[in-house]
């Protein structure tokens, strides 16, 4: 019998050993459940109107900003910061415990987390920070700054544990993904989007393994989906389906999140500067930023319309996320890890598949063909402000655990010979050229007309 790995990355289960518990124990469906509990209580918050779900978040503050942080530290702010540390505590706690692992050292833990996570939610709403780095590269400097300082202490431990956050902030952000963002750019998003992302992804998967020679696969691979589709997001989803390790996940967001700050700042200025206008640069930017954030960032820097063509751009892209980590772990189970004595079968891909690609993707259909339809536009739109600031949260207390769980001699031995940035940066050239292209072709308005403009 074939010995497949789960998702705990000491434990291994036969394929004869699968039991329906799993549903309730394996982090992956945990993250599901999870994340369809929030969905549920925030799209009943806002469609009964019975109770104020929202989560907690700074406004922009200091100087500049219309507010100061001191103003909004009021009684409803401190309420919805209770309300945001309960739910979320409670929902991590309970799936730490189904699990089987120590709640008594978890909730202490968790708590410590949470602290940090708030000061970095402070750091990244100080208007001048705001405008320029959005919280993950924060909440990323916050966790290297006391694991390369003064050490994670041991009772924090037990919650730096990055794929569960993010997998939980995925399925949510998955009810953000609607379908209907492919009809309103149609034919021009889907060419920019899912016909450029495979090829960049092709390019540096032969660029990374046959011309740099890089054996390590699953780093290649979870870098190239970084830098075509949308950067952490991506590199977590993949780097579970490639089953990468914890250092090649903190290099690979460490290099994206560092060249989306250089792109998402010198972009729009050369793209002024070619005279490309605001559709063909915004389309630009969504394709090759690779943050949602810096996204929206970058193409404001440019203009209204910029920046919804470039949302738009990068939504339809976002929607390829579980499609590529469905392929890649179909990929690495049948031909990178492949070996005569393993032969692959349709049940082996199926362990190896991220289970919560799944909540992503049913998340998004619920979302696009229950939800839309039923309650209307305006009204998902609602639910998702809700959902937007629980899923940052989950993100904002994964990347201050990469930064907690990663070290810089690890990274210094890591980028020993230059390669990863070889593979990053000629990919991005790639990705960019390529893009380019797409967009001139279809946007350009001298070989199709050009499309009416969506909001």
């Amino acid at each position: 019998m074939a010995e497949i790995k789960n998702n705990a990355p000491d434990e291994v289960v036969t394929l004869d050993k699968f039991k329906w518990s799993d549903l309730y124990k394996q982090e992956d469906w945990l993250a599901i459940w999870i994340g369809f509990v929030v969905i549920a209580l925030g799209a009943l918050g806002v469609i009964t109107g019975a109770y104020d779900f929202s989560a907690a978040k700074f406004a922009t503050w200091g100087a500049g900003a219309d507010a100061t942080l001191l103003s909004q530290i009021t009684g409803a702010f401190i309420g919805k910061l209770v309300l945001t540390f309960v739910v979320l505590g409670v929902l991590f706690t309970a799936g730490v415990a189904l699990q089987g692992k120590s709640v008594k050292e978890y909730i202490p833990a968790f708590a410590g987390l949470f602290v940090l996570a708030v000061i970095v939610r402070l750091i990244s709403a100080q208007f001048t920070l705001n405008r320029y780095l959005e919280w993950a590269f924060w909440a990323l400097v916050v966790g290297l700054l006391v694991s390369n300082t003064v050490g994670v202490p041991k009772w924090l431990r037990s919650a730096v544990r990055t794929e569960y956050y993010i997998k939980a902030g995925l399925v949510i952000m998955g009810f953000s993904v609607l379908f209907s963002n492919i009809v309103n750019f149609g034919l021009y998003g889907l060419g920019i989007a899912w016909i450029v992302t495979p090829l960049v992804i092709i390019f540096m998967w032969y660029f990374g393994t046959r011309v740099l020679k890089i054996e390590n696969k699953q780093f290649v691979i979870t870098v190239a989906t970084a830098t075509s589709v949308c950067g952490t997001s991506a590199a977590i989803a993949t780097g579970a389906a490639a089953k990468a390790k914890k250092t090649d996940l903190s290099l690979a967001v460490s290099i994206s999140i560092i060249f989306t700050v250089l792109m998402m700042v010198f972009e729009p200025v050369l793209i002024r500067l070619f005279g490309l206008g605001e559709v063909m640069g915004g389309a630009l930017i969504g394709g090759t930023v690779d943050s949602t954030g810096a996204v929206t960032v970058a193409g404001t820097a440019l203009g209204e319309t910029a920046q919804t063509v470039a949302v738009l751009v990068k939504s339809i892209q976002n929607i390829l996320i579980g499609f590529i980590a469905f392929a890649v772990a179909v990929f690495f189970s049948s031909k990178v890890e492949k070996t005569d004595d393993n032969k692959v079968t349709a049940a082996e891909i199926w362990y190896r598949l991220p289970k919560f690609i799944l909540g992503f993707f049913a998340a998004s259909l619920i979302a696009s063909f229950v939800f839309q339809p039923v309650i209307g536009k305006d009204a998902v739109s609602a639910i998702n402000k809700v959902l937007d600031q629980y899923k940052n949260w989950a993100f904002v207390l994964a990347f201050t655990s990469i930064g907690l769980d990663t070290n810089f001699r690890e990274l210094k031995d890591q980028l020993k010979g230059g390669k990863p940035l070889t593979l990053y940066i000629v990919g991005q050239l790639f990705n960019i050229v390529l893009t380019f292209v797409a967009v001139y072709i279809l946007l350009s308005g001298k070989f199709f007309a050009l499309p009416t403009l969506v909001k």
